[in-house]
């Protein structure tokens, strides 16, 4: 460990060392403001107030450094455009979206308005179905007093109404823009 900075003592291990802003700043050629902000972001290991572990702090700038470096040069530092790797992501892009296009023609995927309208459709018809059972059903029960026929008329139109949601049909997601028509093998 190092008395004094003038006792020309050889440091041995650096681990434990630690220094002020000022003399992190002069390092790495910032300001003692600049050490700071770079200890906020966790880029300098702060150990206490005013005080840096050096070797973490060196191997945290190098390093930060380097992804800069890397970032920069990867955006193509001239500001101009690969030809290659555009048409690359156009091309990805493409594919992506003809992938989409062929799951929405095959039912696996359907858009998010057609999905809505369906089921708005279906819902308002299982609403008003299970809305009229009452008007449907109270004539006939009116001078019924078996509870055996009465709770059998119930579970009928109940059940009859609940058939209607279990009707799907993959087709009736389709936006007219996918309707296939296969020729006359598909009535």
């Amino acid at each position: 460990m190092a008395k004094d900075e003038n006792d020309g003592v050889k440091l041995t291990d650096v681990e434990s060392l630690t220094v002020s802003a000022a003399v992190l700043g002069d390092t790495f050629g910032v300001s003692d403001r600049r050490i700071r902000q770079m200890a906020e972001e966790g880029i300098i290991s702060r150990v206490a107030k005013g005080r840096y572990n050096y070797k973490e702090s060196v191997k945290n700038y190098i390093l930060s450094l380097k992804l800069a470096v890397d970032a920069s040069t990867s955006e193509n530092p001239d500001g101009e455009l690969d030809f290659n790797e555009e048409k690359a992501l156009h091309e990805r892009v493409k594919r992506h979206i003809a992938e989409l296009k062929y799951q929405t023609m095959k039912g696996e995927l359907h858009k998010a308005e057609d999905v809505q309208k369906v089921m708005i459709d279906m819902l308002t018809a299982f609403k008003t179905r299970i809305l009229n059972i009452p008007a449907k059903v109270s004539p006939i029960l009116a001078n019924r007093s078996e509870i055996g026929y009465i709770k059998d008329v119930l579970t009928k139109e109940v059940l009859e109404a609940l058939n209607e949601l279990k009707d799907y049909d993959p087709k009736m997601f389709y936006s007219d823009e996918y309707v296939e028509d296969n020729g006359p093998d598909d009535e």
